[in-house]
This record gives C-alpha cells, sequence and structure tokens, in this order.
C-alpha cells in the first residue's frame, strides 16, 4: 500500500471508521507501520479532507479510551489459558 500518501490516507480513515478498527489493526491489514497510520490521520488527513480526519478521529478517541480495559481483558485471557495448561 505504498504510493499516493493522501489516497492510503482516505483508505485508512475508511477503514478504520468502517470497521471501528484500532490503528494496529489497521496498520496490519495494510501492512504499514503503526506510526505510518499515526502519520497519515494526524498530519496527512486533516490537510485535505477536513471532514473525514474528524470523523476518524471520533473512532480513534473512543479505541483509546478503551484501551485500558482491552489490556485487561487479554492480561486475563493470557493467565486464565496458561493456568489451564
Amino acid at each position: 500500500m505504498k504510493g499516493n500518501m493522501e489516497e492510503r490516507a482516505v483508505q485508512l480513515a475508511l477503514y478504520i471508521i468502517e470497521h471501528k478498527a484500532t490503528v494496529r489493526a489497521a496498520a496490519q491489514k495494510f501492512g504499514i507501520s503503526k506510526s505510518t497510520v499515526h502519520k497519515d490521520l494526524s498530519e496527512r488527513l486533516p490537510g485535505f479532507n477536513r471532514p473525514l480526519y474528524h470523523q476518524v478521529k471520533r473512532v480513534l478517541d473512543e479505541n483509546k479510551a478503551q484501551r485500558h480495559i482491552r489490556g485487561g481483558i487479554a492480561t486475563r485471557e493470557k493467565y486464565r489459558h496458561a493456568h489451564q495448561v
């Protein structure tokens, strides 16, 4: 997914909005780094598509607010499986 950075930023934003995806999930899906996803969405996208930026920012803010919960769930599952073996 190299090439036109603006096009990539739009596709990333649409993917995240449509799937309520995390930055990590989007990076994995598009085969790029998390830092590239951040740069595309926070620096490039607002420069040429402000409305789309605001939409994706809402999803990212929601994900950020929930990440401590996801981390706790992941830890619980990790130890649950470790004790079952």
